[in-house]
């Protein structure tokens, strides 16, 4: 569906994005993670041709980004992270106007209208200013706007920015099911919202892509594959980090205060291979601490997104 090979964007001396590539299939939903300024709202406005490349090549289902632009934006709907809604409009008036613009009249623009104020939940707010519409509301009618033409690919620029816990369901909600029928990508600061909602996440950290598969996949494979939880009594940091960091199936050891004075909570980031379990129960055992829980933690998309992203 989507190619995009060796994909490079400099501003002046600035290399924003550095020898991007990806193959995107059709009905996919791709989530595009990464820091502030890492690369992300760049690589989307190139591929929906807004930005012209410094080098490389994007082909959207054999149309040339570069070559065939008209055609390129034909099968793309994008939503930038900020709606382009005009405030004044009341939001019937607003999605009339953009069916107008698409081209849209009569029994085909009537129908499409149907269609996405029930797949968008518009109903009540249909004869609303957009003005006075919170910023969950004017999302679904930004998504509206971006899905008026039917397009083969939905491309969202961080559509949860700034959202209550309730809209960021919500939308979620939207997006899965758009995803059952067409191509996805989207950009999130939201990791949790990423994990629940992408069938594949591309993180990517200063214009390069540091890591490109499933959730799944990217917590078994990526970094050390094991984080193991403590809670001593008695323990001194310093005694901690020399016992437990001394061993060789510990990667890095982290400590912070427990809820008590004399306990300590520690997180021990265990290297790949076999299971460490025994090794740090036995340098323990070998001390007068007080072991009060030892758990093997499951890693969360937030640990590996910072592992991958951390300055060297």
């Amino acid at each position: 569906m989507i190619q995009v090979e060796d994909l490079t964007k400099f501003y002046n001396d600035f290399c924003a994005v550095d020898r991007i590539s990806l193959e995107i299939p059709k009905g996919e939903i791709m989530g595009l993670l990464g820091p502030n300024g890492a690369g992300k709202t760049t690589t989307l406005r190139m591929l929906t041709g807004y930005f012209k490349p410094t080098s490389g090549r994007i082909r959207i289902k054999d149309h040339d980004v570069d070559e065939q632009p008209v055609a390129v934006k034909g099968l793309i709907g994008y939503l930038p992270e900020s709606a382009p809604l005009y405030p004044g409009m009341m939001v019937y008036d607003y999605l009339g106007y953009i069916a107008d613009i698409r081209g849209l009249r009569g029994d085909a623009k009537a129908g499409r209208l149907r269609d996405l104020v029930e797949r968008c939940g518009l109903h009540e707010i249909m004869h609303k200013t957009i003005g006075e519409l919170s910023k969950g509301l004017k999302q679904r009618v930004g998504l509206a706007h971006a899905m008026m033409s039917d397009p083969e690919i939905l491309i969202l620029d961080e559509p949860t920015s700034g959202l209550d816990p309730n809209q960021i369901v919500e939308i979620r909600d939207i997006i899965r099911a758009i995803g059952q029928e067409k191509t996805v990508i989207l950009s999130t600061h939201i990791l949790s919202e990423a994990e629940a909602t992408c069938d594949r996440i591309v993180i990517i950290n200063k214009g390069r892509i540091v890591a490109d598969d499933s959730t799944a996949r990217l917590k078994s494979n990526a970094g050390a594959t094991r984080q193991i939880g403590l809670s001593l009594q008695n323990a001194d940091e310093a005694d901690i980090r020399a016992t437990l960091g001394a061993l060789d199936v510990v990667a890095e050891v982290s400590t912070r205060p427990g809820a008590d004075n004399d306990v300590m909570d520690i997180t021990l980031a265990c290297r790949h291979g076999s299971d460490p379990r025994a090794a740090i129960y036995a340098a323990v055992k070998q001390t007068d601490w007080i072991l009060l829980t030892f758990v093997q933690q499951a890693r969360d998309l937030e640990s590996i997104f910072r592992e991958l992203t951390k300055e060297s």
